[in-house]
């Protein structure tokens, strides 16, 4: 966890036998009126322990407001209601905002993103949390979290460390969009994943991170890599004074990719999308 904490997740799977007309196992009935439902279900048990309570729905189900701080910090919880698919991986979800059930598998997702050594797996959690760091700086993010640990499942490879696994990942994901290619659910449940922002602008923004990242990568200069570091990190680092260094950077921003060879980076190769849905090897 973060901290502060800002919220939770939980869920509950409904049992088929007494809802047999949801979703599109059953006659097709939305899920609009069972969240209704259970929000006013919940409503009602946590004010007698949280006098404050508010359960509102957010795209997935309740979303909980607990009106009471626990060491200063006052998280929601978001809850997932889902029901069993008969054919095809995962559950059903709902999607509050067109009323429909979407296919989803997030115990797949949990093995797969869990798989590897510990060593292994500890990087690329490392990665994952800076990939996400860096893209809630921007007051619009333009990927979600879970496309994020998809990136870091398909990209970051054993023996890297946490920053050439990160400029992996930036640098993959860019190569990415910038060919048009779609980021696939590597559970093979959902949809292809959807950006929050146009694919271009993302693409600009991973871009110009990758780039920063490897002139940091390749400089023996502290000051340099600060310089670079800054241009990843602008929510958290501060540039230092004017260098030398700056041009540079800045240069490498437009949105023109940058190979790390050309740079003096070593990084170990991405793996291919193909690959990555292949299974566990």
């Amino acid at each position: 966890m973060n901290e502060p904490v800002t919220d939770g997740d939980g869920g509950l799977v409904l049992n088929r036998n007494y809802y047999p007309s949801l979703g599109p196992d059953g006659m097709g009935d939305s899920p609009g009126d069972i969240v209704d439902e259970l929000c006013a279900h919940l409503g009602s048990i946590l004010r007698e322990t949280y006098p404050d309570a508010r359960v509102h729905k957010s795209k997935r189900g309740p979303k909980i407001h607990f009106g009471a701080e626990v060491e200063g910090q006052d998280p929601t919880v978001d809850m997932v209601v889902a029901m069993n698919r008969k054919d095809g991986p995962g559950i059903w979800i709902p999607n509050l905002k067109t009323g429909e059930w979407e296919a989803s598998d997030p115990e797949g997702h949990v093995e797969l993103l869990n798989y590897g050594q510990s060593a292994f797996r500890s990087t690329r959690r490392k990665v994952t949390r800076l990939a996400k760091a860096w893209n809630k700086q921007f007051y619009v993010p333009g990927v979600s979290s879970f496309e994020i640990s998809v990136w870091a499942y398909e990209f970051v490879t054993p023996g890297l460390g946490a920053a050439k696994g990160l400029y992996t990942l930036l640098d993959g994901a860019a190569t990415r969009l910038e060919s048009g290619e779609p980021t696939v659910d590597p559970a093979g449940a959902s949809a292809d994943l959807k950006l929050l922002k146009e694919a271009s602008t993302v693409a600009a923004r991973l871009r110009k991170a990758a780039n920063a990242l490897a002139v940091a990568l390749h400089s023996d200069s502290d000051v340099e890599v600060l310089e670079a570091m800054s241009v990843v990190f602008f929510g958290y680092i501060d540039a230092p004074q004017e260098s030398a260094l700056k041009n540079a950077v800045q240069q490498l921003s437009t949105g023109i990719p940058v190979s790390a060879a050309a740079l003096g980076v070593q990084v170990a190769a991405t793996t291919s999308p193909s690959r990555s849905y292949g299974g566990h090897g």
